[in-house]
């Protein structure tokens, strides 16, 4: 509830500087599938995301029960034990873009780098020199990027009788359009 908080501060006093972009529709898609198995993947739609553009700090805070798969039953298991979303509500991704220069964007991708944590299911882990596309078309930041983490990373056991047909590395990837505010 903290960082909950904390992230609405921060959106709150975004209105008031110029330097902040921000939007509450991004986009996180995570993939865990094994090939000749069911699709294990489910995207989230109403991420929370803030960028400072004075030096290139970036959160996102997403609700875990928010991801969605093309299967009920999948998503109820993923939330009640893989997530365990009732203990752990919440995934937030902090830390700052390496190289970050809000003068140098213009509507070409520039290739940068994020160096931070991901804390989800109760574990922080940091994460380093996950690769990022960022452009910038008129008020709007465009950031695109994806990285791999470990189910075990996180504390998240896959039973044995699913273990074959889940995937113990998670692609994990975001797209975030950040309003000037």
């Amino acid at each position: 509830m903290k960082h909950l908080i904390y992230i609405l501060l921060l959106i709150s006093i975004s209105s008031f500087s110029q330097s902040k972009y921000y939007t509450k529709v991004g986009l996180v898609a995570f993939e865990a599938s094994v090939p000749s198995f069911e699709e294990v993947k489910a995207k989230n739609t109403s991420t929370t995301a803030i960028l400072n553009t004075e030096n290139g700090e970036f959160a996102a805070l997403l609700l875990v029960k928010g991801f969605r798969f093309k299967n009920a039953l999948m998503e109820e298991h993923f939330n009640e034990n893989y997530a365990e979303s009732d203990t752990y509500p919440k995934a937030i991704f902090k830390g700052k873009i390496v190289g970050f220069s809000s003068e140098e964007l213009n509507q070409n991708s520039k290739h940068l780098s994020f160096n931070g944590e991901l804390t989800f299911h109760g574990i922080s882990k940091k994460l380093e020199s996950i690769s990022i596309d960022v452009k910038r078309i008129g008020n709007i930041i465009y950031i695109k990027g994806h990285f791999e983490a470990n189910a075990s990373d996180y504390e998240i056991k896959i039973p044995k009788i699913v273990r074959n047909k889940v995937s113990e590395a998670i692609k994990v990837s975001f797209e975030f359009e950040l309003n000037q505010k």
